[in-house]
This record gives structure tokens, C-alpha cells and sequence, in this order.
């Protein structure tokens, strides 16, 4: 199952009230694209899941008996509705494999509901929920195809035709993380240096899951002589759970609680999307928000995509919340926070507000170290940095000294400035760059039709920015064919730019002519911008004593600069695609996808069924500026118009 799929299934999961978790040692119900028992054991394992088969015969969808209770009439058995799963159901999630998983509700309770009924029963009938007692130990996985006839049939299926594996999870089990060779080193290399020394607590924490799960999925080596596995100690706890407030049935009907702030308009409706709300550059709980933000970076490092998007949107939804919170209550109510995320906040709030274990354990953890220091390699994602660091390497010399012809020249370039690249570049500067490139692009273009606009954290008013993303275009439609090749030529001419990384003139080939969308992801699919665009190193050429006939050193920083190129039919969607952060950009195509049937991208949209372009941007003439031209998309969406800097969810 690819990630547009599971996402797909997540989003009708929420849409049915579904509570989720991302935690597969809270997890019970595992389904996924599985047939064979055989296949589901090893799947369990690989996510560090010990279990034993069992012939208990109770199913875990069907521990709840629904039945209603009338004073006119005897108890009738009733289903229940798939769209109203209540609060006492287990908790569904999806783990990296494209399986989703449920579990128990820390604070599931048995409740009374009123139900719909005719006139002259009214409040007599309500809905009675009996829980059968299920061993939390229990693990069923289950085929795909139950979640989707369930759907289909709009109620809650019996698991009985869909069980795969039933099994009872085990204590005193450990599993050994996969080794790898270690490379062949010349012994003039100090061995120390690359020698691994994982961190090995003696007992399991919040911390420690949040941590070893995330490498567990990932499948990242140890190269540690122990047998012992980081992910299985079973000792108790010597940070105790943090405990929290149970949620009561009024308030969980009425969204909200009298003695808390009311809760904006997107988190009564429950809205996942982030492009429906305004988030600022700057929140009330940054703080906490900077410590998830480091759990999500070692995701990212361990490769957990699903991790990844769960921490995303929970941190989106906190961005957005215009209050500072003051309760765990207040993170349950929003859309993508759940108890573990609460815990996370009273853990911190109990700390001082200070680093909670999680992240301290984060950052002291060497293997994690090593990748972020390679993963920050300009060129090298996580997977590199992964292979990297099961190669052996543990810094820029080992990559230099063993690996350097191994690298690609994108790579090799980013090892050489890796320093320079990691310093911020000011406002100030930003400006000045796009000056130059706009002033560039009116030498090779007639220059009254020339538009330039800076994208990307400056234009949502960050201080300082990682590289300057600058979008150029041409209200001459024809103008921009091959534009980016000018411009870059004209830079480096006059010693603009150093190093071209690469570029892209899919756009140019085709004459600007719309790629349409194919079903079968032929013509569109991840990577499906496809604009003109130069990624090129900069570096002010002006500095004292610059003649020919000196031998001084440029002492410039080495700036990175994205030189994109839009026609200007399509300058709207470009300037929107390149402007908002990484989790409102995520939530566009989403929104895109499931309300409008489209496929968006910064250029441009398409139709799914058709394939056809949607001009959004073509209603009721052109635009004359830019800013009009992204209204208009903005528009064409159904969505309210969110100044740049609201667009800070990521």
C-alpha cells in the first residue's frame, strides 16, 4: 500500500470518528494487505511485536453488544453504525507497512446514548454498551478488505471471516535488530572513531518507546556485541506514566469543558486540514512545539514515515491553537492529538517546562547524532544518511576519506560547504538576492514583463532563512521558455553563481503545454512539479582587494539559491506550492484530492477522472499581479484566503 493510499484510509478513519494511535505497543487490531499467518507473524515481529498464537475466540470488533432498550418492548439487537464509532471502541491506527492498528481507549468507558426514534417512544429508547472482557495482551490481524467492505456497508463487519492471526503478546521475548558487515577499514583509520556506542538503558521509558520504536521500524543496525535488543527490556518504568484527567461524557458531547477556553470554529468541526485555518509564524506553545519537533527530526531519521505525518499533524493543530494551554484536556479535543501527545505536554509542564526525557534521550543518543550530521549534507536525504552510517562512517572525514568517489558531485559539493550551508541567511540578504536575480532576468527578457517573487519561510516572515527560493516569470507567456537557462548564464557570467546542482527544463521541452494527470500515475504521480527550475550555489563576488591580478580568496559565504520559473497562467499555483510549510503544502493536495477530485501541485492542477488541466487561475481573464493570481486559486479551492505568514503549518 503506497502512502497516498494509506492516507486515503486515514482520512475516512478520522471522517468516522475513529480514534487512532500511532503506538504499536498500544496497538491490538493490526490490519493490512496480509492473507497467510505466516506472513502476519513476521510483520508483527518486524515491528517488534512478541507474540504467541492463541485460540482465544473472541474478536475484537465484537466486544461491544449494541442492543436497545425500550420500556414498550423487549431489547432488540441493533448494529451499529460504522460512521459513529463511539469512544469505547479501540483505537485505530496505520503503521509503516500500510497496516493500520487498533487498541484500547485509555479512558474507554460504557455509555448511554439517546437514539433516534419515532414520536411515541422518544426518549425511551438509548442505546446500552456491554463490553466483554478482552486480555490487552491480545494481537488479531486482519485483512484490508474488512476495513473496506465495513465501509462500503456503512456499519462495523464481524472479523470473523477477515481474521488472519490471532496471538497473545509475551514478555521476556527479545529481538536482535538485523546486523550488517561493517566495512573493511584501513587500519591507519582510528577504529574508535567508528565504533558505535549505542546508548543501552536499563529500563524502558515513555522516552526510551518513543526512541527505540522509531529505530525498530526503521531497521536501523547496531553494531553493539550485545545480544540484548534496545527495544525489549521489560524492567519497570523509573519514570512513571504521566497521568491524565478522564474525559467526562458532557464534555466529550459538547466538544468543550466550561472551566476551558472555547475551542475555535476547525476544532469543533474536527478538521484535519490545515490549509482551513490560520497558523502563525509564532504560537503560544512554541515551546512544547519545539520538543515535538525534535521527536518528529528522529522519525524523519529512522525513516518512520507514518511517525512522521502523526507528529506532523498533531504539531499543526497545536500551531493553530490561539491558546496557551493550561490543560491535557485541551490537547485530547484536537484534531491529530491524542493521549500520547497529552502525556508528552504534562510530562513537560511537570518537568519546568524544561527538555522532556524523549528528547534528552534524543539528543543523546550517538547513532541519531551521526545521522542528523549526514542527513544535513546538502543532497543526502535519510535513507543516505542511513546507508552512510551502515557503511560505517560516523563524520565528514570517514565520508571523504572512504566514500568520496562514491558520492555524486551534488554530494561532493555539499561536504565542501556543509558549514557555510548551515548558516542562516538574513532578510536583509534574501532581498538582495532576489534583486539580483530579477535584475538578471530583465537583461534577458524584455523587461516591463518580468515578475519575481521570494517564496518559501521568507515570504512566510522568518528571520532567517536555510536557502533563498526565488520564483520568476514573464506576463509574456511565451517569455519563460528556457528562461532559467538565461538567467543562470547571466548570473554566472558576471560570478553570481559558483556551482550549478541542477536543472530542469521539463517544462521548456513540452512548450509549457500542461502534463496531464494519468490514473495509473503514467503522467503525474510524486515529483509531479514539473516547472523549469536551476539549483545553483551563490556566492557575492565583491570583496576588497578583488582584482585580476590578486590571489585573495572570495571570503563570501557560499549561499543555496532555487531559481524556479512559472508561466504566468500558472504563477498562482506556483507562488502557493512554494510558499506554505511542508504540512499545509500536504494538506492543499489532500483537500485537493478528496473535495474537489484533483490533483494539485505548484504547477498547476488536474482533474483525476479526466486528466484535463483546471485553469483556476483563467477565470474572468488574467491576473495582473501575483497576489491576485493566488487568490484566485485560493478561490478555485473553496478556501478563505490565509496571508502567507498563516500558512506557517509544518
Amino acid at each position: 500500500m503506497d502512502m497516498e493510499e494509506l492516507h486515503e484510509l486515514e482520512d475516512k478513519l478520522l471522517a468516522a470518528n475513529a480514534p487512532m494511535t500511532y503506538d504499536v505497543t498500544e496497538a491490538q487490531l493490526f490490519i493490512g494487505k496480509v492473507t497467510q499467518k505466516r506472513r502476519a507473524v513476521l510483520e508483527l515481529r518486524g515491528k517488534g511485536v512478541v507474540a504467541e498464537e492463541s485460540t482465544d475466540s473472541t474478536l475484537l470488533f465484537d466486544v461491544v453488544k449494541v442492543h436497545a432498550v425500550s420500556s414498550h418492548a423487549e431489547p432488540a439487537s441493533k448494529k451499529r453504525r460504522f460512521g459513529q464509532i463511539s469512544a469505547s471502541a479501540k483505537k485505530v491506527t496505520s503503521t509503516e507497512d500500510g497496516s493500520e492498528t487498533q487498541s484500547d481507549n485509555d479512558n474507554a468507558q460504557s455509555r448511554k446514548r439517546k437514539r433516534g426514534s419515532s414520536p411515541a417512544e422518544k426518549s425511551d429508547v438509548v442505546v446500552e454498551q456491554t463490553p466483554i472482557v478482552v486480555d490487552p495482551a491480545t494481537v488479531q490481524v486482519v485483512k484490508l478488505s474488512w476495513l473496506l467492505d465495513s465501509f462500503a456497508a456503512g456499519e462495523i463487519l464481524s472479523l470473523k471471516d477477515y481474521i488472519v492471526y490471532a496471538g497473545r503478546r509475551t514478555t521476556g521475548h527479545q529481538t536482535t535488530p538485523t546486523s550488517f558487515p561493517r566495512p573493511t577499514v584501513p587500519a591507519s583509520k582510528s577504529q574508535e572513531s567508528l565504533t558505535t556506542k549505542p546508548i543501552m538503558p536499563s529500563t524502558i521509558t515513555t522516552a526510551d518507546a518513543i526512541l527505540s520504536r522509531a529505530r525498530a521500524d526503521a531497521g536501523i543496525t547496531s553494531t553493539s556485541t550485545s545480544n540484548t535488543s534496545f527495544l525489549h527490556h521489560t524492567q519497570p518504568s523509573l519514570h512513571p506514566r504521566p497521568r491524565l484527567l478522564h474525559e467526562t461524557t458532557s464534555e466529550h458531547d459538547l466538544g468543550h469543558s466550561s472551566d476551558l477556553p472555547t475551542p475555535p470554529s476547525w476544532v469543533l468541526r474536527h478538521s484535519t486540514y490545515s490549509c482551513e485555518r490560520s497558523t502563525p509564524l509564532h504560537t503560544p506553545n512554541d515551546a512544547f512545539i519545539t520538543q515535538l519537533l525534535k521527536i518528529r527530526l528522529a522519525r524523519t531519521l529512522t525513516l518512520d514515515e507514518i511517525g512522521v505525518r502523526a507528529y506532523s499533524t498533531a504539531i499543526a493543530s497545536l500551531q493553530a491553537y490561539p491558546y496557551t494551554l493550561s490543560d491535557q484536556r485541551e490537547i485530547l479535543r484536537l484534531p491529530g492529538c491524542d493521549n500520547k501527545i497529552a502525556s508528552l505536554w504534562v510530562e513537560w509542564k511537570n518537568r519546568g517546562e524544561g527538555a522532556i526525557q524523549a528528547v534528552l534521550d534524543i539528543e543523546s543518543d550517538e547513532q541519531l547524532t551521526v545521522l542528523r550530521l549526514f542527513w544535513e549534507i546538502w543532497g543526502v536525504g535519510a535513507h543516505t544518511a542511513r546507508d552512510f552510517y551502515n557503511r560505517g562512517w560516523r563524520d565528514l572525514d570517514d565520508i571523504v576519506e572512504f566514500g568520496w568517489n562514491e558520492l555524486s558531485r551534488v554530494q561532493q559539493i555539499g561536504v565542501k560547504y556543509y558549514d557555510e550551508f548551515l548558516q542562516k541567511i538574513p532578510r536583509t540578504e534574501v532581498e538582495f538576492i532576489g534583486r539580483k536575480v530579477h535584475e538578471h532576468a530583465q537583461r534577458v527578457r524584455s523587461p516591463d514583463g518580468v515578475r519575481t517573487c521570494i517564496v518559501g519561510g521568507y515570504r512566510r516572515g522568518k528571520k532567517e532563512s536555510g536557502d533563498v527560493d526565488v520564483i520568476v516569470s514573464h506576463m509574456t507567456e511565451e517569455a519563460t521558455v528556457d528562461l532559467v537557462t538565461d538567467i543562470v548564464k547571466s548570473l554566472f557570467d558576471e560570478g553570481w553563481i559558483t556551482h550549478e546542482l541542477t536543472t530542469s527544463l521539463a517544462n521548456s521541452r513540452r512548450s509549457q503545454a500542461t502534463t496531464p494527470f494519468k490514473a495509473d500515475g503514467s503522467g503525474g504521480g510524486h515529483g509531479f512539479d514539473t516547472l523549469d527550475k536551476s539549483l545553483v550555489v551563490w556566492q557575492d563576488p565583491n570583496y576588497a582587494n578583488n582584482n585580476l591580478n590578486s590571489k585573495n580568496k572570495n571570503p563570501n559565504i557560499h549561499r543555496r539559491v532555487d531559481i524556479i520559473i512559472a508561466p504566468w497562467s500558472k504563477i498562482g499555483c506556483a507562488v502557493m506550492g512554494w510558499t506554505a510549510a511542508t504540512t499545509f503544502e500536504r494538506d492543499l493536495r489532500r483537500y485537493a484530492k478528496r473535495f474537489k477530485g484533483w490533483k494539485f501541485d505548484s504547477s498547476g492542477v488536474r482533474d483525476r477522472k479526466t486528466g484535463e488541466d483546471v485553469d483556476l487561475e483563467g477565470v474572468g481573464g488574467r491576473c495582473t499581479s501575483v497576489e491576485e493570481a493566488e487568490r484566485k486559486v485560493f478561490e478555485g479551492f473553496g478556501l478563505v484566503y490565509r496571508e502567507p505568514w498563516d500558512r506557517c503549518a509544518g
